[in-house]
């Protein structure tokens, strides 16, 4: 087969986002036939010894897709840590699966782990605009000004300024209330940092769905495989085909 760029390769055999395989390429924790790789290299899968941090991976993996209820202090990532549990702790699968969209230490709910790689790149990439929706519990109750601020972007403290978000008051909860919340874009600690400019503290942050993704059928820390009409939907949404293609055939970027 024709050689492909190795953050492809990684990303395909579930090492991580095709950013994050970026990442480990540039820190010089790959290498291809015994030589450290570097970026912009490809390789040939099925012909190549293509290791990680010294452990070869498998060219072709049968992708996996798991929904995970995250529960507060829980880190979203798939590597043991000594201070808190994650997301490995709690999902004991023998699959190589990464988090699609991480949850701060303190959010709770919807976590995609899988080994697609083209489908985790579509639906984290900015660009792509795809929804992800969130129930907020804040301290006080919204007012018309801060809610007309979330739905015209919000400028942070670094000067960035958000993308119009959806936003509707669901219920009061004693002095505060529950909003819904739906960003097409995810910045780190995003909702978190607008709420804190508008002077909304946030109590509780819930993800309940990525895309076409509800979080439904599994309860606070469980987790499931997703049906395979859940699969077709997602890729359908990120716009691939509705199976996983093999590594011979490949997948647009």
């Amino acid at each position: 087969m024709p050689q492909e760029r190795l953050q492809k390769i990684l990303a395909r055999a579930g090492i991580g986002s095709r950013r994050k395989c970026e990442e480990l390429i540039a820190q010089g924790r790959v290498t291809v036939n015994g030589q450290v790789a570097h970026l912009g290299m490809k390789a040939d899968p099925q012909r190549d010894d293509i290791r990680v941090d010294g452990q070869r991976i498998r060219a072709d993996e049968p992708p996996v897709y798991i929904m995970v209820n995250k529960p507060r202090w829980v880190l979203s990532t798939m590597e043991p840590d000594r201070k808190h549990r994650t997301l490995r702790d709690l999902v004991p699968v023998p699959e190589r699966v990464f988090p699609v969209g991480r949850l701060d230490l303190e959010s709770e709910g919807l976590v995609l782990l899988t080994n697609d790689g083209a489908l985790a790149q579509r639906l984290m990439h900015p660009r792509y605009g795809h929804e992800k929706e969130y129930r907020v519990l804040v301290a006080k109750a919204p007012d018309a000004k801060q809610l007309r601020a979330f739905r015209h972007g919000i400028v942070l403290p670094d000067g960035y300024r958000t993308r119009p978000v959806q936003v509707d008051v669901l219920r009061r909860h004693g002095k505060g209330a529950w909003l819904r919340m739906v960003l097409t874009e995810g910045r780190k600690r995003q909702i978190r940092e607008m709420c804190r400019a508008v002077g909304l503290p946030v109590v509780r942050l819930i993800r309940t769905r990525i895309g076409p993704l509800r979080l439904k059928d599994v309860g606070v820390g469980e987790w499931r495989y997703l049906t395979p009409q859940e699969v077709r939907a997602l890729r359908a949404a990120a716009g691939l085909p509705a199976e996983r293609p093999s590594s011979a055939a490949g997948e647009g970027t």
